[in-house]
Order: C-alpha cells, then sequence, then structure tokens
C-alpha cells in the first residue's frame, strides 16, 4: 500500500468477501491494496514465548513481588524488543502481543496464578498499565508492540471455565473486577482487549457488550477486542447460549468482538458463520466494517503501513538476550525474592548466609526437587542458558562444599510377566522390558508431583519418560505441552505390584510382544511392574545433610502439574516426597532454610516452626539461581514483598467459585481469617520500625457521587496511567526508622480501615505506598496521598434506573458514594499489623433511600443461595436460585414503599414446576423479624427464562411496618427467575 494510505481508504477499497476473511485471527493478503498477510496474537507474558529462544523473565505473580512499575515497564520494553527482533527474521511475527493478565488473584487454588499480579485490584492495575506501557514504546507514533489486556472480565478458575458463570452483584462487580481492566486502558498504553472464556452473570464473556462499551468508554485509545482461542465456537458446542454459529457470531460482532481467534489457521468456518449471518440480516455490513477498522487500527499503530518512518527498524536478531536483558532478568529474579521467615539464633540471623565478619560456610547441603533444577511454565520462551540453584551456590561459594540430593527415589520397574526390567534402549531411548539386571539403562529417578501425579528420568539418558508417541520413551527434555506427556501415576494393587498409568491420555501402560513399553491398555490389561527401590531419595538427602554447615530445602511446583491452564489446584499443600525431604532435613539435626518456588501459595504454616529462615520466590526463568543467591547471600539486600496472601486453607480463601467476595467475606479486603502471611509481607535483612503517622488534614468532605470509575491510586514517582483526581486527599507521613546495621529497603504501605457502615466497606484496602531505601540508624519520613474518592464504595441505591425504559440497566445501575464517618488510616510491614494509626473523618450526607418504581433484581444489597442471570440473551440482569438450592433471597436495603398500594415481580421460569416469590419486609438497619407482605406465583408453563409475566398483589398497608424506611427481602424457589420488582 502507499505510504499515506489511510484506513479509510482501505475499507472503501475492499470487497465484502476481503472484509469477512479480516475478521479471522488469520487475515490473508491482499496484494492489490498492499496489505500482507497478518495474524493478531503473540505471547509475552513475562518475555517472548513460543518463539524459540528469548529472555525469560519472572512470572508475573514474582514481578508483582518487587512492587515497582518502573522495573516492569522496563521488562515490558525489553519483551517487546526481543518481539521485533523475532519479527525481523521472520514477519508472521505478529506485532499485536497477549499480554499482560490483570484478573486479579482473587483465589489461590486458581491454576493460572502465576500469569496475574495481585489480589489488590488497583496494585494489579498499575502493574499491567506499567508492563503494557513497556510494550507499547514512548513513540507518539508508533506502537512498538501493541498490548492485549487479558481475560474480560471475572476469570479466576480453570475447572469448566467455559461454562462456569461468574456471579457479579453490582458492588463486587464495579469495586474489585472492574479496576484493574478500567485502569489499565484508562492509561493509554493498551491497544486491544481479549474477553474471557468463562460466563459473566449468566452471559458469555464474548457476549457482554454493556461492558466492553463500558470498558471503550474508559480507554484512551479506541481498542480492538480479540477473541480467545476457540471462544467463538464455544458460545454454540459447550455453553450452549445460541443454536447456531451464524447467531453467536452476529451477537459477539454487534457485541463489540472484532477479530475471531477460532479452528487455528482455518478461516474457513468463521467466514462462513458471518456470511449466512449477513445473508439472515442478522448483521450488516457496517457492522463488519465497524470490526475491521479496529483490526487494521492494530496494524496501523504498529507501523506497518508507514514502514519508512518506523523509529524501531533497526531492530535485529542481535537484540535478543543481549547482556542488558541478562542483566534485568536477574535484577528481577533477586528483587521479587521474597523473605518470610529469619529466626535468630545465638545473637545471629539465619540470613544472609555470609556472616557479619563476612565468614562464608564451608558446606552448603542443598536438597529437593529445586536443588539443582528449574522449569517453564506454558507461556514462557525458551531460555537461551539456565542458572538453577545449586549452580548459583557453587559460583557464590567456588570454596565451599555443595552437596546436592534432589530428593527423588531410584528405582528399577520388573515387569512381572516378562520377569524383565524395564530399560531404555536404541537412539530413540524407547522403553522396553528387555533387561535381566538393573544396569543404569533400567534405572529411573521418581519425583512425586502430589496427588499420585510423578515424573521419572532415566538415569542413562537424562531425560524424562515421555507417553505422547505411544511408546513411551526416556526423551523429554521437561514437563511441557498443551498436555503434558511426561506426567504418570504410578499405582500400587493389593498384592503389593504397581501399574503405571499415563496422566495426559488417562490410558495404561502395557507391554508388547517384543517388549516395548506402550500407552493405549485401560487398567484391567495394564502392566504389572515390582518396583525396586535403589536408592532412597530421603536416605541420599539424610547424607547430604551430615555435617554440612547449612541446609536448604527447595521445593515447589511444576506450573505443567496440578494447576495450570484448565486445571485449578486441588489444594494449598506441598507434595508428600517434599514434606518428608522437610523432615528429613530438621531430623539431621540442622537449622533448615525453607525455599518455595512456585507460581503460587502453599500453606506451610506446619513447616515454619522447625524452619532458621522461609524464602519464597516465583519460577524466575533463566537467572532464578542467581536471583535466590543473590539474596540469601546477602549480595542483594531483600526486596520483595508479597502481592497475594498466603491462607493456610482453601476454605480461609472463600469459594473458587463464587466470585461475590463482598457478600462471601473474601480476599484481604473482606476476610476475617488470619492468614500465614498477609498482603505486603516480607522482611530486610535488618529491623525497620513504624514511629508515627500522621495526617495533614485529618477531615475531608465526600465527593459527590458518580458513576464514573473511582480513579486508580497511581504509584509514586510514576506517571504511567496518571489521572487528574478531582477528590480531596490528605497525605499520610509516616515516620520509619532502620535500627538494624543493615541498609533496608522498605515498602511503605498505607492502609484504610473503615469503620461499619450503611453500605458494605472493605474491612481494610491498600491506599498508596512507596518503595525506600534507608542506611544503617537512617530515619526518613515518607508521604502518601490518601484521595477521599478511594474510599467509595458502589451504593445500588444511589441511582435506580426504570426496567421498562432502559435495556443496559448494568452500566448505570447505582453510584459510587463516600460515606461519611470516620476510617483509620494505618501503616506498617504488611496489611495485617497495623503499627501506627491515625483518623480521618469524612464530612458528607449519608447513603439516601429508595422511593422507587423499579427495583431491578440484581440491584441488590445482599444474597444468599441466588446468583446473577441473563435477562436476555443480548443485554440486562436477573437473579437465579443456584443450581441444587431449593430457594434463595436477595435483600433492597433502604426502601421507602409511603404511598404505594401494589407490587409486581416480573418473574420466568427456569425449570417446571411453580415459580414463586415471596416478599418480606423489616424496619432498615433492624434485626426484627421479616414480615411478609405478598406472595407471587406464575402459573405453570413450559419453561422459557427469557418470556417475562407480571404477578402482582396488592400492599396492605396494616401489615407494613411503620419505619420510614424498609429492608426488602424477595425469597425465590427454585425455578424462578426474577427481573424486577415494580410499585404502584
Amino acid at each position: 500500500m502507499t505510504s499515506g494510505t489511510s484506513i479509510n481508504d482501505l475499507l472503501t477499497a475492499m470487497t465484502r468477501d476481503e472484509k469477512l476473511a479480516m475478521l479471522h485471527q488469520h487475515s490473508p493478503p491482499i496484494e492489490r491494496l498492499g496489505l500482507g498477510r497478518f495474524h493478531t496474537g503473540c505471547e509475552a507474558l513475562h518475555g517472548v514465548a513460543w518463539l524459540g529462544e528469548a529472555t525469560v523473565f519472572p512470572q508475573p505473580v514474582g514481578l508483582a513481588a518487587t512492587w515497582d512499575p518502573e522495573l516492569l515497564r522496563r521488562i515490558g520494553e525489553a519483551a517487546s524488543i526481543e518481539v521485533r527482533a523475532k519479527r525481523a527474521v521472520d514477519p508472521s511475527v505478529s506485532l499485536n502481543v497477549w499480554a499482560p493478565v490483570v484478573n486479579t488473584l482473587r483465589h489461590p487454588l486458581w491454576g493460572r496464578n502465576e500469569e496475574g499480579y495481585s489480589e489488590d485490584p488497583d496494585l494489579t492495575a498499575e502493574l499491567g498499565a506499567a508492563y503494557s506501557r513497556g510494550l507499547r514504546g514512548e513513540d507518539p507514533h508508533v506502537w512498538r508492540t501493541v498490548p492485549t489486556l487479558k481475560h474480560f472480565l471475572a476469570y479466576n478458575n480453570e475447572t469448566d471455565r467455559s461454562v462456569t458463570s461468574s456471579h457479579l452483584p453490582p458492588q463486587t462487580l464495579r469495586e474489585f473486577e472492574l479496576p484493574a481492566h478500567f485502569h489499565a486502558v484508562a492509561s493509554g498504553w493498551v491497544g486491544s482487549v481479549m474477553p474471557s472464556y468463562n460466563l459473566v452473570n449468566g452471559r458469555p464473556a464474548h457476549l457482554c457488550a454493556e461492558l466492553m462499551d463500558e470498558l471503550r468508554d474508559a480507554a484512551a485509545v479506541e481498542l480492538a477486542i480479540c477473541s480467545d482461542a476457540a471462544a467463538p465456537s464455544f458460545m454454540v458446542d459447550l455453553q450452549r447460549f445460541y443454536a447456531t454459529h451464524a447467531e453467536s457470531h452476529a451477537a459477539a460482532l454487534t457485541a463489540g468482538v472484532d477479530s475471531y481467534t477460532d479452528h487455528d489457521s482455518d478461516a474457513k468456518p468463521t467466514i462462513q458463520a458471518f456470511t449466512e449471518a449477513l445473508d439472515q440480516g442478522l448483521i450488516s455490513e457496517f457492522d463488519i466494517d465497524r470490526a475491521v477498522r479496529r483490526v487494521l487500527l492494530i496494524r496501523e499503530r504498529s507501523g506497518e503501513f508507514t514502514p519508512e518512518t518506523d523509529p524501531y527498524r533497526d531492530i535485529g536478531p542481535a537484540d535478543i538476550d543481549t547482556p542488558e536483558h541478562r542483566d534485568l532478568a536477574r535484577e528481577a529474579a533477586g528483587r521479587g525474592v521474597v523473605v518470610l521467615e529469619n529466626r535468630e539464633s545465638a545473637g545471629a540471623r539465619a540470613l544472609p548466609l555470609v556472616s557479619r565478619d563476612a565468614t562464608t560456610p564451608a558446606s552448603i547441603a542443598v536438597i529437593g526437587t529445586f536443588a539443582d533444577h528449574l522449569v517453564h511454565d506454558w507461556y514462557s520462551g525458551t531460555p537461551p542458558y539456565h542458572v538453577t540453584l545449586a549452580a548459583a551456590l557453587r559460583e557464590r561459594f567456588p570454596e565451599a562444599q555443595i552437596r546436592v540430593a534432589d530428593g527423588a527415589d531410584r528405582v528399577a520397574l520388573r515387569s512381572v510377566d516378562a520377569d524383565r526390567y524395564v530399560e531404555a534402549t536404541g537412539a530413540e531411548a524407547k522403553l522396553a522390558a528387555t533387561a535381566t539386571t538393573a544396569t543404569p539403562a533400567a534405572q529411573f529417578d521418581v519425583t512425586d508431583w502430589g496427588h499420585g501425579t510423578v515424573t521419572l528420568r532415566s538415569v542413562s539418558t537424562g531425560k524424562l519418560l515421555s507417553g505422547g508417541d505411544w511408546i513411551v520413551s526416556a526423551s523429554a527434555g521437561r514437563v511441557g505441552g498443551w498436555v503434558a506427556q511426561e506426567t504418570f501415576r504410578l499405582v500400587t494393587g493389593a498384592d503389593g505390584t504397581s501399574t503405571l498409568q499415563h496422566v495426559g491420555s488417562g490410558k495404561w501402560v502395557r507391554i508388547l510382544d517384543n517388549g516395548l513399553l506402550t500407552v493405549e491398555a485401560d487398567r484391567e490389561s495394564a502392566a504389572r511392574f515390582v518396583l525396586r527401590v535403589l536408592r532412597s531419595g530421603a536416605a541420599a538427602a539424610a547424607d547430604a545433610c551430615v555435617g554440612a554447615e547449612r541446609v536448604i530445602v527447595a521445593v515447589g511446583n511444576d506450573p505443567h502439574i496440578d494447576g495450570r491452564e484448565t486445571q485449578d489446584r486441588p489444594d494449598l499443600e506441598l507434595p508428600q516426597q517434599s514434606r518428608e525431604l522437610w523432615n528429613t532435613a530438621v531430623e539431621s539435626g540442622a537449622a533448615p532454610v525453607l525455599v518455595i518456588v512456585s507460581s503460587y501459595p502453599y500453606n506451610i504454616a506446619p513447616l515454619v516452626p522447625d524452619a532458621s529462615a522461609v524464602v519464597w520466590s516465583c519460577h524466575a526463568g533463566q537467572e532464578l539461581g542467581h536471583g535466590l543467591v543473590d539474596v540469601l547471600a546477602g549480595d542483594r539486600e531483600p526486596e520483595g514483598r508479597l502481592a497475594q496472601t498466603w491462607w493456610e486453607s482453601p476454605e480461609d480463601a472463600g469459594n473458587l467459585l463464587d466470585y461475590d467476595v463482598v457478600t462471601s467475606s473474601a480476599t484481604y479486603r473482606y476476610s476475617s481469617a488470619a492468614p500465614i502471611y498477609p498482603l505486603g509481607h516480607g522482611l530486610t535483612y535488618s529491623r525497620v520500625d513504624y514511629e508515627s503517622i500522621e495526617l495533614d488534614r485529618p477531615r475531608l468532605t465526600a465527593p459527590e457521587p458518580t458513576t464514573t470509575h473511582v480513579p486508580a491510586r497511581r504509584a509514586p514517582d510514576d506517571d504511567a496511567g496518571s489521572r487528574t483526581v478531582d477528590h480531596e486527599a490528605t497525605t499520610a507521613a509516616v515516620t520509619v526508622r532502620n535500627t538494624g546495621d543493615r541498609p533496608a529497603h522498605e515498602l511503605v504501605a498505607v492502609w484504610v480501615r473503615a469503620p461499619r457502615l450503611t453500605v458494605r466497606a472493605p474491612e481494610i484496602r491498600l491506599a498508596g505506598y512507596r518503595r525506600v531505601q534507608l542506611a544503617p540508624g537512617e530515619r526518613r519520613t515518607v508521604t502518601v496521598p490518601v484521595h477521599a474518592g478511594l474510599l467509595a464504595v458502589w451504593d445500588v441505591a444511589a441511582d435506580p434506573v426504570d426496567f421498562r425504559t432502559r435495556q443496559a440497566p448494568v452500566s448505570t445501575r447505582g453510584a459510587f458514594v463516600v460515606q461519611a464517618g470516620t476510617y483509620r488510616v494505618v501503616s506498617g510491614p504488611d496489611a495485617g499489623t497495623p503499627v501506627v494509626t491515625s483518623n480521618v473523618t469524612i464530612d458528607g450526607p449519608q447513603p439516601g433511600v429508595r422511593r422507587p418504581d423499579i427495583l431491578e433484581a440484581a440491584a441488590a444489597h445482599a444474597f444468599d443461595s441466588v446468583v446473577t442471570g441473563a435477562l436476555s440473551r443480548v443485554a440486562g440482569e436477573c437473579l437465579d436460585v443456584q443450581p441444587h438450592r431449593q430457594r434463595g433471597w436477595a435483600r433492597f436495603d433502604r426502601v421507602q414503599l409511603h404511598g404505594r398500594s401494589r407490587i409486581t415481580a416480573v418473574l420466568a421460569r427456569s425449570g417446571h414446576g411453580r415459580s414463586a416469590a415471596t416478599i418480606r419486609v423489616r424496619p432498615s438497619g433492624t434485626d426484627q423479624a421479616w414480615t411478609e407482605i405478598a406472595h407471587l406465583q406464575l402459573p405453570s408453563a413450559d419453561p422459557d427464562p427469557y418470556e417475562w409475566h407480571d404477578a402482582g398483589a396488592d400492599l396492605t398497608h396494616g401489615n407494613l411496618p411503620a419505619a420510614a424506611t424498609l429492608d426488602l427481602q424477595v425469597e425465590l424457589i427454585a425455578g424462578t427467575r426474577l427481573a424486577a420488582l415494580r410499585f404502584d
């Protein structure tokens, strides 16, 4: 195409068929217009992925532990440079990158926990915007890459993720789920968004037009919306929301989805669906033009149409894995290390390993799965090198004896039927039951990853067993792939023999007549083996500990096993083999250091009492070992702080499938459970005392209610995503002092604790933070602004909407209000330790009352056993009784019914049998007994969940309490859907 040709010129010149083809992820070239081949999507979550060797930075959950948006910006910059470098070699590499992920880490059992940043939505927004800024670049015209924000919205479970619906009442939606997305797009560094697989309030996220429109309204630049892989087909094939793909694709297009990632590179099904939709009049060419224009905008922003002025055109292969990027990877790995415990004995702390007089240990035992091992996750690139913990210890302490034991049992498998040992044979290392003795070729190291899942590594090849090619071979370098082929279950029978199940396929191993092992059997025909333990992993670990001056136990998870995309974690516990290794180290008489290398929190409460120190790192990429040892040795002062709470049990974290964190009292904001380690926890090698906190303005005036989302708290000294904040603010001045003898990197965070209010507010909320470095003995006063608007809650009663005239009520139901009261402003080392406290009083009116003509069902203040559902396939919300529950209720607070003579419920049926609603009231703010004022029922009929009927009753004022305002409760029986209550 000619430089200067506009997108409108291209659209005018395209044929209908050319436009339709551009709706698919893989757009063909249009040579006559000078358009090359294009596709959306290049994975760059923490470095370039799936494109060969590239710098691998720490996982996002580890990057968040730095609490440093500027560091994330630098890493985003490095990743985008390497994307450009890959494209210089292969022009098919897309400059539309699918990162970052800004789903909050609501629950630690989420299988994709490592991809998110934080449990706090505002911190997530800040870090996501900063990483996006690095990906986008600073040139005012050409984007280095075009970031895609993932995944919109309320996506935090993997099991059945495409058919589960996230129940989001207005308050949770506005206060907890939307902020990370809205604030990140408002930064101006994001060019596209990807909806999530799940349903939101009963409607597929890819069809949530109201919310996508709001997101676009909040964005600083126009957004393209790219579907997640296969999600367009799921709307028919899994979610069954529409009967045909023409209907579902038409609905997604009109809802605002522009690019369709489906059927891999085969665009034909997508084109056919849109062609049928056009022929049926479900969409118009205007709808197609709008989507194509947004896709072209991605390409225009990346400089594709003006290559001669592209400021990044000189980036090439030499810009991959540069010394600067290696240094950045090491810095990020070290800064994300969190020291969770560090005990003192005989006047000295367990860490750092180098003592005050510079004495280094003469011998170090490092045992456990991650003693000399590191792993990739699904969205990792291929590291050009890797540094393990043991390798880094040898490098740092060249004179010390470094003893390594991974804790794996070394075994041999003898076939019961063949009476031969299984061995790796031939150049392809295929397994066969042909050995007469347990030679090294017939020996395997077994690592237990928990819940019966193991990997087996061949001693002779050094490779993992894989069942991916029918015949089992010892050929895999690591656990990986969309379906991991390298994991097995060793199942011991009543006779003491073992069978081997391949986890990826669910099939069992059997032996062919020639002795080869294949994955194809059912359990009954599986080969039986005698499992002979040649070397106990625990015994080898115990031997390594004998006489060692220091013992380090390094354990954790593999991101492809028992917690990954499509699979949530079963629990918070460490694998049994890891716990036994810990016990071995403790029983050796050492005071071991526990190092957790993981994608998520663990319940380590039973282990902590015996630990001299506890340290956590994410899977920090190629520089994991250096990052850990830099901190363990004391060459880098600890900086990491948890961006996610570590709970003792899943129950403390809440129900994985219950997204209504307000009602269920989940996350650090609402939970009353005592965590193992709170949000923000992390130790220095010194001691920092919090001496005082003072507010320059102890009284503020509440701002006016607004339906505009409250601006995100901005990280100090970072202008990514900065916006004017009109709310009054007080400045918290926190005085801290380093009373130790080492420098300290302190996270000075300010939190707000709300009093008991009319509309429930978070028990605690992060208001702001600063990172400071304190020299020994240094005292410093750190200032953090606290804006009154930050205290806003979403009150569904603040702006009721007329159900009869609005078809898109979700966008305006309620408003943000700052409630009058006295709030505690606190600071301390973490969210659970308020050391210094002050108060700020907010002056203003209390939340008002409802004088309704209409109460929308979904605009309730409280719920039990009901969830939000779809009012229709295209817009609106209602209430449904939860599956498998007999009844449920919703409560509407502060309703004024004076002068009302009739109540009408708008009901539909979602099952056979009767459909009924019972209405009760009581004086607002009391615990008085409920008074029934109406029982409304629909006649029996075939259920149609989208066919709404009125059921009314007269109000008898003699039954109404005399109070000025009432709380109103609606009880629904199973099979009943409620859209609204109407009053006359």
